[in-house]
């Protein structure tokens, strides 16, 4: 089994074709499942147990595997590197691996010639012993008879339960040593459990006696046991399973140092002491130890197979695996009882942990008889604290000495990090144990913790394991225990309340505008069905945003409640999810949002809306990851993806170049600091922030030249993949994170998601990338690499889940692969990995089955879904530095090379930034009635050519001009024409409309949602659709001849109500508005730059706005 097991694991591994692998099997059979032996009494079909059915094998390629059965290997020649097989065949190879298991132990009063000669005398090991038994049976004067089986171990109790069943033996019996079966797994009361189970069903168990010899009739057939006691068994058949026998002869006649208890002496690589010679499974000795459970032997296929493909691949290097004391946890069903043993079972008998004596004398340490060797990090009994340690000779063996002193003890505990500390007492000091014992119903478990309840040790359970599977995992990763370990026993009610559904009333949910809990649930009750409308009513999540996932939970509990029925709908424009959406679009490949819009839409004329265009942009980017400047995107984006980079409150960018995995050069560092000096950016870390945009192109052009890239950093989209810096420099590396990272980041770049995307690579378990906190993240063990998913940080942070453990390096990407591309494939909209885990129906469990194991067999598709996403890679910032009319698209205004300040810059730690904003603006509505001369005595003016917005039917567009000290936005809708409006959003006095999104509700209303806070002003009157505190100035618009003319009165006169250098906010705005200056603002006449004249009236139109105040911006 440890062999095929090897065959297996290398074959997928070796992705790289290096190995051509050869096997000789001794057995007529091909491999087959010998922990499942006791079946074969059942259904009597070797082919049932086959491992591997034979077409597997004809499937291989014969370059890569060859296979021999019924050929045993006779001789190995490690001087000539070749292997003699029974047929004469010689071998040649540059590796070899024995894998010869080992062979039943008989007693010494049953010597090989004795037993040769005997009938009724068995073992049981192989097919060809059951076949053996099985026809013995059936033998006149044996059927009907009595089998006796030697041992009470979890072989003898299999070999009982294969007789017990048979219809031609009458009775069984069990002669044990002990006092009870399985009594290396179980202590006496879980014992006791089992042999009572047992013996209820008819078994006798002969305990505390052992076997003196065997007798035999007069033709040498068994007649029955001489016991130790004096007695004498009659029987027709005896089975013994009193354990293994290392098969070694194959190492020992070639050379190989073996151990004198038996197995092949193998180091931590599990190389032999003949070069390119390597031994596994039941005849490696590793150690002094020889394993008789399966775990053991694949975990050392796993070594040798990932040391032999993985230490050196494609996306970088791996520290070579080493054996380590296995897990020898078991969990079988024996005898019709379901019986299981984890962690450090035998914990409090091993160890006498409960009472501790403080002493300084040195002592001279015996290590116990155990299968696993004392560890440095193991207490002496007598001894609170380590003062000892245990070597290993060189024979293997082990032997106490003192090594340090308590003062040099304690000076390296005084090193260790407070929490290190506390785990390791935790792991070393007194223990404590919970029992359940069910006699009734034959069920005992019994579970071993720290004294203070924190981590669980180990533990063992009889006829219910159900939660074995979960129990091991916390033992394994030492993982701290978050609930009572008395829920291990009695479990813990299931509340099942939906997050936020049990908050009070009076429970503040949006800081930003002060919301509360019973706010949201009245407006449900007063009709209020869509988030949408919530948002307009209360304002909630239009702050920062960061409340909405709660607000959703408790907007969808509050529906419920009410009975309202929900619908998960895109928005008012599709009647559909983002996951319906993306289906429709990938199978009908629909490419353009007008195309998707006149396929699936509610109105096949609607404009959108800043909810469904940039979902449906971002759904067409990762389906054909078109660039999102071409007229038919463009649109569609919101301002950071519309000009790829991120807008900041003063309306200028942050440039973020990609820098993967933090690795960079002097060179590139030099340039940026270059870059933002000339274009007097401010630099944090390598950000650069406060570029204008119509220096964005020419900032890239630089970065491109210098070897930079697109970092996406605006999108919704990979930003970064965070590394340690792994083997390339830590003492602690063990997986190369730095080549992975570098990797990911390279192979995930510019695909855009529902949300962004981060990921970490850690090349240890000390974590330094902080990969738990990720969209993605990779640790490395000494086994591989643990791969988490589903983390983030933020308003609602969530510590990623632990998706797949020990992944070799080679398979890593694909299953990040999956993941991502199933995420992208049916995530909603603007949802993060974490909360898509949270609610995906089904859980991490659900995902684990469709990612890991294919249960719904879209593994293949998503895998090449991804590399064709991944191979329409390009640099957006490079296409736009090449094509002059995109770079056009970047002036600030289109009618004047002129440039105006968005906000006044100060100085700080010696840089500049935006002046503060006041912690809340006081609301502002302007009307065409605030302007001095009235509309009649307007005149038309030419403000830009029709060429300068680059209108197309396949979406709109928009540009700014600049008329005399006022900033004004103009649009172009297809189908509709043209709308102009002030360029400022007086929500936070930001010049940024012409960067927002044009949508249209379901009334028919076209608007122009700010792209800062979403705050949506209708474009034939100004009016705010979804806050009634703000609204804005909207101008006619003309076009003749390829000219675009505004309706508007003299520059000084619209300077007054709207000039840039009067609603600028400046270092001193912050500090009048919270002295209070202004409540419920309407705009009146200017009287100078610094000065506006206000009033809380309504319709100020005059020269005095009358019990007016005035205040100094």
């Amino acid at each position: 089994m440890v062999g095929i097991a090897f065959i297996e694991k290398l074959l997928n591994l070796d992705e790289a074709m290096r190995y051509r692998i050869v096997t000789c099997g001794e057995e007529m059979h091909l491999a087959y499942n010998r922990v499942a032996l006791t079946d074969y009494f059942q259904h009597r079909s070797v082919e049932k147990l086959y491992l591997n059915q034979a077409d597997w094998y004809a499937k291989q390629d014969s370059e890569r595997f060859m296979f021999y059965t019924g050929e045993q290997v006779i001789s190995l020649d490690p001087a000539a590197h070749t292997v003699t097989t029974s047929k004469g065949r010689t071998i040649k190879y540059d590796y070899c691996v024995l894998a010869t298991g080992s062979v039943s132990t008989l007693p010494p009063y049953i010597p090989p010639e004795r037993a040769a000669k005997m009938q009724g005398v068995f073992v049981y090991r192989n097919i060809s012993d059951l076949d053996s038994i099985l026809a013995y049976a059936d033998k006149d004067g044996v059927k009907g008879g009595k089998t006796v089986v030697i041992g009470g171990g979890l072989l003898g109790l299999e070999a009982a339960k294969a007789v017990y069943d048979l219809e031609t033996i009458a009775k069984v019996s069990i002669v044990n040593r002990q006092a009870y079966p399985l009594s290396r797994q179980l202590d006496e009361e879980g014992g006791e459990i089992v042999l009572r189970r047992i013996e209820n069903m008819g078994v006798e168990v002969l305990t505390n006696i052992t076997v003196k010899d065997i007798t035999t009739a007069d033709d040498g057939t068994f007649s029955g046991l001489e016991m130790s006691d004096g007695r004498h068994v009659d029987a027709q058949m005896v089975i013994y399973a009193i354990g293994i026998t290392p098969r070694d002869d194959l190492g020992r006649a070639a050379g190989l140092k073996c151990h004198e208890k038996g197995g092949i002496v193998v180091d931590d690589s599990l190389k032999t002491s003949a070069e390119d010679v390597f031994a596994i499974g039941e005849c490696a000795s590793w150690r002094g130890n020889t394993y008789g459970l399966i775990a053991p032997g694949v975990e050392m296929a796993d070594i040798l197979s990932f040391n032999f493909t993985q230490t050196e691949t494609s996306i970088g290097g791996f520290k070579s695996r080493q054996m380590n004391a296995p897990d020898l946890s078991t969990k079988l069903k024996l005898m019709g009882v379901d019986v299981a043993s984890f962690g450090d079972y035998f914990v409090d008998k091993n160890l006498d942990r409960r009472h501790t004596k403080k002493s300084t004398a040195s002592v001279e340490v015996t290590a116990p008889s155990t299968s696993t060797p004392l560890s440095w990090n193991q207490t002496n009994g007598n001894k609170p604290k380590p003062v000892w340690e245990i070597k290993e000779d060189q024979s293997g063996g082990l032997k106490g000495t003192i090594i340090t002193t308590e003062a040099e003890t304690a000076a390296d505990e005084k090193s260790k990090s407070g929490h290190a500390k506390k785990k390791q007492d935790a792991f070393e000091g007194p223990i404590e144990s919970l029992t359940y014992r069910d006699p009734f119903s034959f069920v005992y478990k019994k579970y071993i913790f720290s004294a203070d309840g924190k981590y669980l040790l180990g533990g063992m359970m009889v006829g219910d394991t159900s939660d074995y599977v979960k129990l091991v995992a916390l033992v394994k990763k030492k993982k701290l225990i978050e609930v009572p370990p008395s829920q291990f026993i009695l479990g813990v009610e299931k509340k099942g309340e939906d997050e936020g559904a049990d908050l009070d009333d009076d429970t503040q949910i949006c800081n930003c505008h002060n919301v509360l809990k019973g706010t949201i649930a009245q407006c449900i009750k007063d009709g209020v069905d869509t988030i949408s409308d919530l948002k307009a009513k209360t304002k909630v999540g239009t702050g920062c945003g960061g409340c909405i996932p709660l607000v959703t939970n408790i907007f969808k509990a509050e529906m419920k409640k009410a009975g309202h029925a929900l619908n998960n709908n895109l928005c008012p424009h599709f009647a559909m999810s983002r996951q319906e959406l993306f289906t429709v679009v990938k199978l009908r490949h629909l490419k353009t949002f007008t195309e998707v819009m006149e396929s699936v839409g509610v109105n096949k004329d609607s404009v959108g809306c800043e909810i469904c265009k940039p979902a449906i942009g971002s759904i067409l980017s990762s389906l054909y990851n078109e660039h999102v400047m071409n007229p038919v995107h463009h649109a569609n984006q919101d301002t950071n993806d519309r000009y790829m980079a991120n807008i900041q409150r003063n309306g200028t960018f942050s440039v973020i170049p990609r820098v993967a995995a933090g690795e960079i050069t002097p060179e590139k560092l030099i340039v940026l600091g270059q870059v933002a000096k000339k274009c007097k950016c401010i630099q944090q870390r390598i950000d650069l922030f406060g570029a204008k945009k119509q220096d964005l192109p020419d900032i890239w052009e630089e970065l491109i030249a210098a070897g930079f890239e697109s970092g996406h950093a605006y999108g919704k989209a990979l930003r970064t993949v965070k590394s340690c810096v792994g083997t390339t420099w830590c003492r602690y590396g063990i997986g190369d994170s730095v080549g992975l990272a570098i990797e990911l980041e390279e192979r995930y770049k510019g695909i855009r998601s529902p949300h962004k995307l981060k990921g970490g690579v850690s090349g240890c378990v000390r974590e330094c990338a902080e990969a738990q906190s990720k969209d993605f993240g990779l640790i490395a063990t000494d086994k591989g690499w643990n791969v988490f998913l589903a983390g983030n940080g933020g308003s609602n942070p969530r510590h990623a889940t632990l998706f797949a453990t020990d992944v070799p390096p080679s398979k890593v990407i694909r299953i990040i692969d999956r993941f991502l591309m199933y995420y992208i494939r049916t995530a909603d909209k603007l949802m993060r990995t974490a909360r898509w885990v949270e609610q995906f129906e089904g859980g991490i469990e659900r995902l684990k089955k469709i990612l890991l194991d294919d249960e719904l067999g879209i593994c293949a598709e998503l895998e090449k879904e991804m590399d064709e996403l991944v191979g329409t890679y390009y640099d957006e910032w490079a296409a736009v530095v090449k094509d002059l009319t995109r770079r056009k698209q970047f002036r600030q205004f289109v009618n004047t090379d002129e440039s105006s300040p968005q906000m006044e810059m100060i100085q700080e730690r010696n840089q500049t930034r935006p002046a503060n904003w006041p912690k809340t603006f006081p609301p502002a509505k302007l009307h065409v009635s605030n302007i001095r001369t009235p509309k009649s005595e307007w005149k038309w003016r030419e403000v830009a050519a029709t060429e300068d917005l680059m209108p197309t039917r396949a979406g709109t567009t928009s540009a700014a001009v600049k008329y005399g000290d006022s900033q004004l936005a103009i649009f172009h809708i297809p189908k509709r024409g043209y709308y102009a409006t002030q360029q400022m959003c007086p929500h936070k006095r930001a010049f940024v409309l012409d960067h927002g999104i044009v949508g249209d509700d379901p009334n028919g209303n076209v608007y122009i949602s700010c792209p800062l806070h979403k705050r949506n002003y209708k474009l034939d009157n100004g009016e705010c659709l979804n806050d009634n505190n703000y609204s804005i100035i909207a101008f006619d618009v003309k076009e003749e001849n390829g000219k675009l003319s505004l309706l508007l009165p003299q520059p000084d006169e619209l300077d007054a109500v709207i000039g840039t250098s009067k609603w600028m906010v400046r270092k001193a705005t912050a500090e009048v508005v919270e002295r209070g200056g202004g409540d419920a603002l309407e705009i009146a006449e200017v009287r100078d730059e610094a000065d506006v004249d206000v009033s809380a009236g309504s319709g100020c139109t005059g020269n005095n706005c009358g019990g007016g105040k005035l205040m100094d911006w």
